[in-house]
């Protein structure tokens, strides 16, 4: 993983590390907003397939709003709308507002945002001065905790799920807080297991010519599913399950149901399998290295 730095977006931090590896195929477990830096997960090679787990694990971030100020994206690159008088708002007028906000929520999608809408980016019509209506989505903000204040500005730590948009989570506390809000900085510290002080720094991955020194910061594949049980296979079950098979599980190797992580007799990672049967079976859903034999290739 790395810190993504200020100023250029997650597919241009993405196509710099494909340069420095050399790999074939590299991804991300996550986009992150220009201006925002922090934890960005890289998925090298075959552990690319792995991201639709990635991108599913919580998030935290350190969010500072500053109230008074509303834009068109939302956080202070955008264009000025309005601004208005911020009033003396205590600590405890902030945290009221604050818990209207944890739980499961609404959000609408803002339009500087890479959502689709009939063939193209709500971004790319925001900038082309289109704006369309856009459906509230459900998503899940776990907490949501006042670190500072010091107004017209506080920081929030934010622990959040998937497609939660912090920008409009900003906007949406400070319209509940009176004067309205935009994002003023944001660091993301967490996804998952992969925390910001494990991060390659951007400052050492900018002017670095190669990729060589990457390779004391590579993790195992499956540290992506950290959070899922295991579950072992004999050399027959393997094999049957390489091939497509659904087999047993071994007695109390496995949850009753959902995915686990898959595998073979000699502790080698075989991929992502979905208990089925109260824990009887196990199917596989996303295998890697499907051609073993085969080296190993390791996540950033």
């Amino acid at each position: 993983m790395i810190e993504k730095g200020p100023g250029i977006s997650s597919f241009h931090a993405v196509a710099h590390l494909r340069r420095l590896l050399r790999a074939h195929k590299v991804g991300h477990g996550g986009t992150l907003d220009p201006d925002a830096t922090g934890v960005l997960p890289i998925l090298v090679n075959e552990a690319t397939k792995l991201m639709p787990y990635l991108v599913d694990h919580d998030k935290e971030y350190l969010a500072t709003i500053r109230l008074g100020v509303v834009t068109d994206t939302q956080d202070l690159a955008g264009a000025v709308l309005r601004t208005s008088p911020v009033p003396a708002l205590a600590a405890d007028q902030i945290q009221d507002a604050l818990r209207r906000f944890v739980g499961v929520i609404r959000q609408v999608p803002p339009m500087y945002s890479a959502l689709h809408h009939g063939g193209s980016r709500l971004y790319e019509l925001a900038r082309r001065g289109v704006e369309v209506e856009r459906e509230p989505r459900e998503v899940r903000v776990y907490s949501l905790a006042l670190e500072a204040v010091a107004l017209p500005t506080f920081t929030l730590r934010v622990v959040c799920g998937r497609g939660t948009y912090v920008r409009t989570l900003a906007a949406d506390i400070g319209a509940a807080l009176g004067p309205g809000g935009a994002l003023e900085k944001l660091v993301r510290t967490r996804v998952g297991p992969y925390t910001l002080e494990r991060a390659i720094p951007w400052s050492r991955l900018r002017d670095a010519r190669d990729g060589a020194f990457l390779g004391e910061h590579l993790l195992p594949a499956e540290s992506a599913l950290a959070d899922r049980s295991a579950v072992t296979l004999d050399a027959a079950a393997a094999e049957a399950l390489l091939n497509g098979g659904t087999v047993p599980v071994p007695p109390a190797g496995a949850p009753p149901r959902g995915l686990v992580r898959l595998y073979g007799a000699g502790g080698e990672f075989l991929g992502v399998g979905r208990v089925l049967e109260e824990g009887a079976r196990v199917k596989p859903e996303r295998i890697l290295y499907g051609d073993r034999p085969r080296p190993r290739v390791l996540p950033v």
